[in-house]
């Protein structure tokens, strides 16, 4: 193939990329050759275009901080340089560009070419993404915050023991926590170690760790990683009440696994297990946490879940099948709802109970 019909194949290629700006300049940064793409999304034609400066495609910001003229030499002096900002068409208008400039050899540094690419539509589907999640993280910590603060005033006033409302409001503390971790991640998920460091870290002692951790990197939903803080709540409660963590020489060993099965669905084992707390005694009633792992690990969500009641220590077993990614924060939120309204519907119905005997393990 000849280098003149390699030349014309390229210069049909760069005229007919209308998605593209395409256009060359010299070594100082002056235009010398303009696409039809480049007219079309940057506004010049080709004569206007031809004999301008590079950074006259800059705002007036970008080219007093001399953004145009470090992108030309990073271009001269490395082969080439990447950027994404915001730029200007010949009416003045910003458009969200990411564009390369490149040196052009032959062998020597000849002249510079630059493609860039109009990208706004992306960005601002983005930037609505993201200010859509800022609301909704702002309205989710204010719901939570109002009904902590109802509910105390509201239990307090009905002169409900002092314990009771406090279990409460750690239940809503860790629907929080894990909020933050969701917020922390866009409401893509929560990595399950996360979680489960983030659930034990009010009962660990730094340099001295109760808690035995080890599993592999485990994506969770957002409804399940909302899921997963409470339930770990409740046994980490029940343990600092009645079990392992009541005791200066207890210890919680907490450990996954991820598997999959021969149809590739994944799924995670997770083991909480005490040692060296009190003998444990069966509970006489379900709790509210044994009702809650049971419903969340449950049939229902196609897991499983088991806690024993061993001489030596509860052990709690959950298997949970993992979902994709994919369910909307507006979804979420319909789950914090729930289980609040659960948690509070469990205080209330608890409020007049006496405290069970401190031997008796009773998760809730």
């Amino acid at each position: 193939m000849s280098t003149e019909h390699d030349a014309k194949l390229a210069a049909l290629i760069i005229e007919n990329a209308l998605g593209y700006a395409i256009f060359t300049m010299d070594l100082e940064g002056r235009i010398t050759s303009w696409s039809r793409g480049a007219e079309q999304i940057l506004g010049y034609s080709r004569p206007e275009a031809i004999g301008m400066l590079f950074g006259e495609l800059f705002t007036l910001p970008d080219r007093e901080a001399g953004a145009d003229r470090l992108e030309l030499e990073n271009a001269k002096q490395r082969g080439r340089a990447e950027d994404t900002r915001w730029h200007l068409r010949k009416d003045g208008s910003r458009f969200w560009g990411n564009g390369m400039t490149m040196g052009i050899f032959g062998p020597k540094l000849t002249g510079l070419m630059k493609i860039l690419r109009d990208e706004t539509p992306a960005k601002l589907a983005e930037d609505q993404r993201v200010l859509l999640l800022n609301e909704l993280n702002h309205r989710i910590k204010n719901t939570l915050a109002t009904v902590q603060s109802i509910t105390e005033q509201t239990l307090r006033a009905a002169q409900v023991d002092p314990e009771v409302r406090r279990e409460l409001t750690n239940r809503l503390m860790a629907v929080s926590d894990a909020h933050n971790v969701l917020v922390d991640q866009s409401w893509a998920g929560a990595d399950l170690g996360t979680i489960v460091r983030q659930a034990v870290a009010p009962h660990d002692h730094q340099g001295l760790s109760r808690f035995v951790i080890d599993g592999p990197l485990v994506w969770l939903s957002p409804q399940q990683a909302v899921s997963m803080a409470l339930a770990l709540h409740e046994l980490a409660t029940n343990a600092l009440k009645y079990g392992a963590l009541s005791t200066a020489a207890g210890q919680v060993e907490l450990t996954w696994n991820l598997a999959h099965n021969q149809l590739g669905a994944r799924q995670v084992n997770l083991l909480w297990r005490e040692r060296g707390g009190p003998p444990v005694t069966p509970p006489r009633r379900t709790g509210f946490g044994t009702r809650l792992i049971a419903r969340t690990f449950g049939q229902d969500s196609g897991g499983q879940a088991r806690i024993d009641y061993l001489a030596h220590g509860v052990q709690c077993v959950m298997q949970l099948k993992l979902s994709g990614a994919d369910e909307a924060p507006a979804e979420w939120s319909s789950l914090v709802a729930g289980q609040v309204g659960e948690a509070l519907g469990e205080v209330l119905a608890q409020a007049g109970a006496s405290k069970p005997a401190s031997a008796e393990i009773v998760l809730g």
